[in-house]
């Protein structure tokens, strides 16, 4: 065999174990998915390709909360994976993965320990959608929310009892052990009715 390709052999097996060294880590999405996570204005739902994209917002126990673009019609499965797809414990049984989405439509993703009510179930700090009411949780329902174990829940319902109900969502930084990134891990997991 030639030197020449030898060497040429060579260069190319480098560069295809570079190529499949520097890509380990990166995820695929489904073709047309956009996230919009790190953009602050979304663009419009019409591309220059003249291809129709929709904006959702996915909250709850994904890795990526926030806003994605996908393709009109896509479903609730294609919008967890733009959100870089589920966190460990997820309860998926509580979504219908295969339901098709609308522009400007929320899907949120149950924490480990959540349970969805049944229909006319008027009990309990969640509904339906799998996110923790602040003003009607119970100790144990908090606790359900990562890095919150049982001292910081029962702050968070005295601080409610105490100074009457939430208003927002970010008056949580009101309660000592909450901060900047405690928050941000469970904003888009609670609401204020």
């Amino acid at each position: 065999m030639d030197r020449r390709w030898i060497i040429v052999l060579a260069v190319a097996v480098a560069a295809a174990g570079a190529g499949i060294w520097f890509g380990r880590g990166v995820t695929q999405t489904a073709p047309g998915v956009e996230t919009l996570g790190r953009s602050p204005v979304p663009t419009p739902a019409t591309e220059t390709t003249g291809a129709a994209t929709m904006v959702v917002h996915v909250a709850g126990w994904v890795e990526t909360p926030g806003l994605v673009r996908l393709p009109v019609g896509a479903r609730v499965g294609d919008a967890v994976a733009a959100a870089g797809g589920i966190r460990p414990g997820a309860r998926l049984t509580d979504l219908n993965l295969a339901q098709p989405l609308t522009d400007g439509e929320q899907v949120a993703v149950p924490a480990p320990g959540s349970s969805t009510p049944l229909p006319g179930d008027a009990g309990g700090g969640e509904e339906d959608d799998g996110l923790v009411r602040l003003n009607s949780a119970t100790a144990e329902e908090l606790e359900r929310l990562p890095g919150v174990g049982p001292v910081l829940a029962e702050r968070i319902v005295g601080h409610r009892e105490d100074m009457g109900p939430f208003e927002r969502v970010e008056d949580l930084l009101e309660v000592p052990g909450i901060g900047e990134a405690k928050l941000a891990s469970i904003r888009d997991l609670v609401v204020v009715p």
